[in-house]
């Protein structure tokens, strides 16, 4: 039987394909094998008689070149025979990590030839003599060659020659060899169908599981082999990439060696040679099918590195053919929406490409499924989650941003949008989303809650009516089968299309979704659309024709009957995109082969050549992207990718106006009317400052602005003054500029410059001539401030803001600039109650300056707001003083409610602080000395102990100065101020705190008690045990701070140390005598003494005696008091003896006193620390 050659292209969505050319082999040798390297472009093909040819296709390039992409002219660079090879070439395999070519022919030779000074020669020859070479296969990183003979050996070697092992299989042949993508698996395809797996060392691991060959008898013969490396990345997660194909036709696709659940495929064709495209997306299956034509015979095929080309070698010849991927893209608000993807990342990048300013936005998205785009908006189809098959449409705008979605159970194979609605449909049901202008919702509206009426849901062998919103969508509708399914869908405003595969067509009104007509085709409709008016429908069918069915036309048979539909009588073949035009019904735009064409009415004007795909039909205009170019490098696009192109009325217009004249053109649009010619013409006559004719044209294509426009250049008398007009109209602001300045017109210069917000050139033009007044500058100035303040440098805002005096803005700056010594000059340079006051005071209080802020609010009298600020800073004092001396009186109320604040949250300390800082000591003290009183139950250090006492004592002393000084502000005779304001300052304490007098009174006696304590404790330990005993004797006044047995235990052992046993017996009567002591205790000071005083008699060894500075008589050296005279004697802090002296140092503030001598050497106060 006679065949015809066929290339099937397997993907998830369809690819146009179509031949382009054709290479004739010489002396019509047949050809066995072609190879594409698709790293460096050289196309090896090899065949009959030892042919061997390296051929390369390069594609004119560079700034010169018009055409870019798949229509750019293409020239042979490189064809070059290889000589070596004297039988059929069978097997060609590139390496193309080191630009190496592997051959071999029918009688088992092995070449590897190499690329030296631009031509290829021989690098290495192998031949075994034993048996044909059927297959070979580089590694992913192309450092190991598997070859395999048909009688089984297998032969694994390097890239640099050397074997590395190599494995008879007994019994088997071999027909196919492939590596798994890491290299750790190599496939075996044997001539008896059967497919083994080995590892990399040779061994056996098993054999794969065919599930394509069910029900096939007869021999069974494998086409091809071909895993997919990954090393471009994979379209989706653990998508199929391992194929293996049959001569029957018979495939199966896999996601891994393991895989119990393949794609499996019948073909229908006799299979030659399968492969992988560039990036796992798209399979190509090459070989023949029965028809009655004289055939040819495909014996190979390869794919170009980019994927968009595919060399078939037939017969003797090398046929080139384009394949036309059906990218993942849309076009909305000037943006290009594609999506590719990347060998590192799991997601879709989906980037939206602003065309007009060259700004792009990037979004990784899981699971794309679709992109489509419609106006302002665009919508991404992904699937949610395999595991519970919920689907998701985003609504998104044109810069990435969602703005809405909705979770479908539809699988959605196809999708599209009109400005109002998202459409997608299954094989068996359509939905469709009434989704809300985004600009008009509100916050409710954008809850995400399924509105009634907005969404609908339809098998496709219903027959919905329209008459009743659906509540609740049903997506079970969804999965339900149906024996002629969907196979296209397209929407306007007004009408829904959806084609099926039997060819009908069914027609649903928008939006209520009736079915109101059923169309029958002779074709399965795969990709329609409508035109602008819902009146025509565009037919791309599976093979690429291109045909056109009127919808409303009403027809009437020979019967009599009449029908609505009808085909027209119009065909094109090899089309791949088609677009109509949006203002035009009977405009359309369309791709065949590399070429695109324009037809008013189904007649076409002159094509032109491009291989974009069209973005947008406008105003006679066309936009087109050059995806291919753009998917070379995705992440870059750049405006090179995109091209414009006028239909030929535009252009004669054009040539009309240039070349003829204003008349002749107005005749040719008056023939052909459009809105975008009127304008054109319009134009040309405000070039001609002919106006009549300008405002007959703008009225023509309703340009109120342009009318407008017109009138007031009426109005005008000077010609330079028109002309310049137009020019800023036409926005040739220099020109105008320049006109209006020969005009000796500056002032229109000027006000020209200030509507374009060029406030640079408005300060020049101001500061040139006659100059401008102060208002202008200023404005100029502040404007340049804006300029620089809106891109945020400051500094340069500061230098324009000061000369603009923008007192507002400047504060702003200095602001943002930490500039706070600059706007503590503007608070003392503005005048009091200035409106900007207020704001600068509460920039001081965002960074914590509580006195600049203080400054500021009290310059414009907001005193309640200072005293706030102290009090939000902390700064309590600050605040005190402010409520003080501006009489505001809630100032204590709020301490009183904060501190309590904190002591609820038991935070005393900061309850200290805050009453420190706002001046009132005593309570502060009350809270140190319930510190210190707790701690000491808690046997706390007594140095601790010590410190606390000493800053409760601290506070009562701030406290007496806060009384004295406070007594003497309102004495206003300056004699006796100090006795007076001293005696006012104690009779105020008396009044204010006769509850807390024993607290004043005694204020340092807990830090005298612990201070004294800790200093006999560091006298004993030094060896000075007499003074040690005299301070504990001292001690003995403080048992209501300290725990009377520490006081007693330490006396006991001073005394006894010191050997005045009398002393010692005295203490011990004490401590047995304690009531806090337990029993045990108690026995066993008991013992103690037994055992001290069964040794020394209880009597003193020393009676040191001192006389009284008083009444000089004889008292123990210890004594803080005469018990002749009851005078007191102050102790010395220093060493704990009573001073008796009249010459003593005194501390300026705890009060306490020492001896000149013991305080020479000191720095500090031993008490209070105070420094000297």
């Amino acid at each position: 039987m006679d065949q015809i050659n066929t290339l099937s292209v397997v993907s998830a969505k369809h690819a146009i394909n179509f031949i382009i050319f054709q290479i004739a082999i010489p002396n019509n040798t047949k050809l066995r094998y072609v190879s594409w390297n698709k790293d460096q472009g050289y196309i090896a093909c090899g065949g009959e008689e030892g042919l061997l040819k390296v051929l390369k296709l390069e594609t004119q390039t560079g700034k010169d070149v018009k055409v870019k992409g798949l229509a750019a002219p293409s020239n042979l660079s490189m064809n070059q025979t290889l000589e070596g090879h004297s039988g059929a070439v069978q097997v060609v395999t590139w390496n193309e990590q080191y630009q190496k070519l592997t051959t071999s022919d029918q009688y088992g030779l092995i070449i590897v030839w190499m690329l030296y000074k631009g031509s290829w020669y021989e690098e290495m020859i192998n031949n075994r003599n034993k048996s044909v070479v059927r297959s070979m296969g580089w590694n992913a990183d192309g450092q190991k060659i598997c070859i395999v003979y048909e009688d089984g050996a297998v032969i694994v070697g390097s890239v640099d020659g050397n074997r590395i092992w190599g494995k008879e299989l007994r019994g088997q042949q071999l027909a196919h060899v492939q590596w798994s993508p890491d290299g750790k698996i190599i496939l075996f395809g044997m001539t008896n169908g059967e497919v083994h797996l080995y590892d990399n060392t040779g061994n056996f691991i098993s054999k794969l599981q065919i599930y394509c060959l069910s029900g096939v008898s007869g021999s069974i013969t494998i086409a091809g082999l071909d895993w997919y490396n990954g090393v471009n990345g994979y379209i989706e997660p653990n998508c199929p990439c391992l194929a293996i194909c049959f001569e029957s036709g018979r495939c199966q696709i896999m996601r891994n060696e393991g895989d119990e659940n393949p794609v499996l495929i019948d073909t229908g064709m006799q299979v030659a040679q399968i492969q992988w495209n560039h990036n796992g997306s798209v399979m190509a299956v090459a070989g023949s099918q029965r028809a009655i034509v004289p055939g040819k015979q495909m014996s190979s095929c390869s794919w170009e590195g980019g994927s968009l080309r595919i060399a078939l070698a037939v017969d003797s010849f090398i046929y080139f053919a384009n394949i036309r991927p059906d990218y993942k893209w849309g076009y909305c608000s000037n943006t290009v929406v594609y999506s590719f993807t990347k060998p590192d990342r799991v997601e879709h990048c989906v980037i939206f490409w602003d065309t007009k300013n060259g700004e792009k936005y990037v979004k990784y998205v899981r699971n794309l499924i679709a992109i489509t785009a419609c106006g302002d908006y665009c919508c991404l189809a992904t699937r949610a989650d395999e595991t519970v098959g919920q689907y998701v449409l985003v609504l998104c705008n044109s810069i990435g941003t969602p703005l809405d979605s909705k979770y479908v159970e539809l699988d959605p194979v196809y999708l599209t949008m009109t400005k109002t609605h998202i459409l997608c449909a299954s094989k068996e049901a359509f939905y469709t989303w009434q989704f809300k202008n985004p600009k008009k919702l509100t916050t409710l509206e954008a809850a995400g809650r399924r509105r009634t009426g907005t969404e609908r849901l339809h098998h496709i062998d219903d027959q919905p009516t329209g008459s009743t919103a659906q509540e609740e969508i049903d997506f079970s509708k969804a999965f339900r089968n149906t024996d002629d399914p969907i196979c296209s869908i397209c929407a306007s405003d007004k009408v829904l299309i959806v084609g099926r595969e039997s060819g009908t067509i069914n027609r649903y009104s928008m939006p209520m979704l009736s079915l109101t007509h059923k169309y029958a085709l002779a074709y399965r409709p795969h990709q329609i659309s409508l035109n602008c008016s819902s009146s025509r429908l565009a037919i791309i069918d599976i093979s690429g024709v291109l045909t056109f069915f009127d919808l409303d036309t009403r027809i009437t048979d020979q019967d009599g009957k009449e029908s609505v539909g009808e085909q027209l009588k119009f065909e094109r073949k090899d089309v791949w995109d088609m677009k109509w035009a949006e203002d035009n019904p009977e405009l359309f735009a369309m791709m065949e082969k590399t070429r695109m064409y324009i037809f008013r009415n189904l007649d076409p004007e002159e094509p032109m050549l491009s291989s974009g795909y069209i973005c947008q039909f406008h105003d006679l205009q066309i936009k087109s992207v050059l995806l291919d170019e753009i998917m070379k490098d995705p992440e870059n696009p750049t405006k090179d990718n995109m091209a414009e192109m006028e239909i030929k009325s535009l252009r004669d217009t054009r040539d009309l106006l240039e070349k003829v004249g204003i008349n002749d053109a107005q005749q040719f649009i008056e023939d052909n009317p459009h809105p975008r010619l009127w304008r054109l013409l319009a134009e040309s006559a405000l070039e001609q400052l002919n106006l009549k004719v300008a405002e007959q044209a703008f009225v023509r294509c309703k340009d109120y602005q342009g009318i407008e426009f017109v009138k007031r250049l009426g109005h005008l008398q000077n010609e330079n003054m028109k002309r310049a007009e137009v020019c800023a109209y036409f926005r040739r602001f220099e020109e105008a500029e320049r006109k209006y300045l020969d005009m000796d017109r500056r002032d229109l210069a000027v006000s020209l410059r200030k509507k374009l917000g060029d406030w640079f050139r408005v300060v020049q033009l101001l500061k040139t001539g006659s100059g401008g007044d102060d208002v202008q500058l200023e404005e100029a100035w502040n404007a340049i401030g804006d300029y620089y303040a809106d891109r945020q440098k400051w500094q340069q805002a500061v230098t324009y803001y000061v000369q603009g005096r923008n007192q507002e803005r400047l504060a702003e700056c200095y602001y943002v600039l930490e500039d706070y010594g600059g706007l503590e000059k503007m608070v003392q340079a503005l005048p009091e109650n200035h409106k900007l006051l207020p704001e600068i005071a509460d920039m001081f209080v965002t960074v914590g300056m509580c006195e600049q802020a203080v400054a500021a609010y009290t310059r414009c009298n907001h005193i309640k707001k200072a005293i706030d600020c102290c009090v939000h800073l902390n700064q309590w004092n600050t605040a005190i003083e402010l409520a003080k001396s501006h009489n505001v009186r809630e100032i204590d109320s709020l301490l009183a409610k904060y501190a309590s604040h904190l002591l609820e949250k038991n935070k005393v300390v900061n309850a200290i602080e805050l009453y420190r800082k706002a001046g009132h000591y005593l309570d502060g003290a009350k809270l140190l000395f319930k510190i210190a009183a707790e701690q000491a139950k808690k046997k706390e250090k007594p140095l601790i102990l010590k410190k606390l006492y000493v800053l409760g004592g601290l506070l009562i002393e701030h406290y007496h100065e806060q009384m004295k000084m406070t007594s003497r502000s309102k004495v206003k005779d300056k004699r006796g101020a100090m006795a007076a304001s001293a005696l006012e300052g104690f009779l105020q304490e008396d009044a204010t705190a006769i509850t807390d007098s024993k607290l004043i009174e005694n204020a340092w006696r807990g830090a005298e008690a612990y201070h004294f304590f800790i200093l006999a404790q560091r006298q004993l330990q030094e060896g000075y045990v007499d003074a040690a005993m005299r301070t504990c004797l001292f001690l003995r006044e403080y048992e209501d701070v300290l725990d009377p047995s520490d006081i007693y235990s330490l006396l006991a052992l001073c005394a006894s140390a010191n050997k005045a046993f009398g002393t010692c017996s005295k203490a011990f009567i004490k401590l047995e005598t304690l009531e806090t002591l337990t029993q045990e205790q108690r026995s066993q000071y008991e013992e103690l003494a037994l055992e001290i005083f069964t040794k020394h008699s209880p009597k003193d060894s020393r009676t040191n005696k001192m006389e009284c500075s008083s009444c000089a008589t004889s008292i123990p050296d210890w004594s803080t008091s005469c018990p002749n005279c009851d005078t007191k004697f102050p102790v010395c802090v220093v060493t704990g003896r009573p001073l008796l002296e009249y010459q003593f140092w005194m501390c300026g503030a705890c009060k306490h006193r020492a001896y000149e001598s013991e305080i020479a050497s000191r720095q500090t106060c031993p008490l209070c620390h105070t420094p000297l």
